[in-house]
């Protein structure tokens, strides 16, 4: 009996999933009980369009990173710049507003996407020269922004600042899509630059992976240690948040993770001496497993891979070749 064979992801599932997922994080962290952002139903249709643009141009993991992010930035700076330049907008216009640049963005790129397409899979290493395309779309862009800012739109009616956002909002899209090429080559640099440093992460993944364990076990045992030596003290050795009390082992593994970063946040502190110098003895244990990390990172990096040209064997010694003749 013929087993059924398992039924491949498709190439432009897994970008449309993630862009999804970090849209849906960002938008749960704007929409608080005071919340000036787009409404779910944007944010939903701008990740799906976005996300979509994988099936007509896959470009693997790295373009989807780079759109991904780019579509994070773009609703941070939409909530920051909105909440700042129109307060009182009324939340129909919101909608609209922010899917506005999104469609400017995608209709250009349905109308171009065969020359789009062809330039993206042309694409070689990162091209200094794509700064200038970008500067033709950033800095108009910018200029509606400053504009918004600095003209007193605040003062109007509610459903004037909201015309006004939209406006405004619809404006960037026609910047976006009259430079939709520079766009594109801006989400293509971002991807040969994610995917270079992928690359070498594979190389160090080894030496990060030990220096993280070595790290959380120093972590783990200075965090037991200061519960044990708290617990068999007769006084608490200890002021949290202003007050002396007993060391909880979560808290015990919250100060052992500050101290070794050296962040010192001041809600747990010690009042023994005894613990301080046990603290002061983690910092330096802490600072020399970062530079022991950092010194077989960059050897990773520098030793020969096999099977590339300067991994071959050394020759043999000048003495033992005359010798053998």
């Amino acid at each position: 009996m013929k087993l059924p064979r398992a039924t491949a992801v498709p190439a432009w599932f897994t970008p449309l999933l993630l862009t999804l997922a970090f849209a849906g994080l960002v938008a749960a962290a704007v929409a608080d009980r005071n919340a000036w952002a787009p409404p779910g139903w944007a944010i939903a249709l701008a990740a799906a369009g976005l996300g979509g643009l994988h099936f007509l141009m896959p470009r693997g993991l790295h373009f989807a990173i780079g759109t991904t992010a780019g579509l994070g930035t773009y609703m941070a700076l939409f909530v920051v710049i909105g909440r700042a330049a129109f307060p009182h907008a009324e939340a129909w216009s919101m909608g609209p507003a922010f899917l506005a640049p999104v469609g400017g963005f995608l209709g250009a790129f349905l109308m171009q996407r065969r020359r789009l397409r062809m330039i993206a899979e042309r694409a070689g290493p990162v091209d200094l020269r794509h700064l200038r395309r970008m500067g033709r779309w950033l800095v108009p862009a910018f200029l509606v922004a400053a504009c918004c800012m600095a003209f007193p739109v605040n003062r109007l009616s509610a459903a004037m600042q909201g015309v006004a956002l939209i406006t405004g909002m619809a404006a960037i899209g026609v910047i976006v899509a009259a430079s939709i090429q520079g766009v594109v080559l801006l989400l293509v640099d971002a991807a040969t630059i994610l995917e270079a440093l992928g690359k070498r992460l594979a190389v160090v993944a080894v030496p990060m992976v030990a220096f993280t364990m070595v790290y959380l076990i120093l972590v783990v045992a200075f965090g037991a240690v200061y519960r044990i030596a708290d617990d068999l003290s007769r006084e608490p050795l200890f002021h949290i948040s202003g007050a002396s009390r007993w060391l909880a082992f979560p808290e015990a593994l919250y100060f052992s993770m500050v101290t070794q970063a050296t962040v010192g946040y001041g809600d747990v502190t010690p009042h023994d001496d005894g613990v301080r110098l046990l603290a002061a003895a983690q910092v330096m244990l802490g600072q020399l497993l970062l530079l022991f990390g950092f010194s077989e990172l960059m050897r990773g990096r520098s030793e020969p891979k096999p099977g590339r040209p300067d991994a071959a064997e050394p020759p043999a010694h000048p003495r033992r070749n005359r010798s053998a003749e």
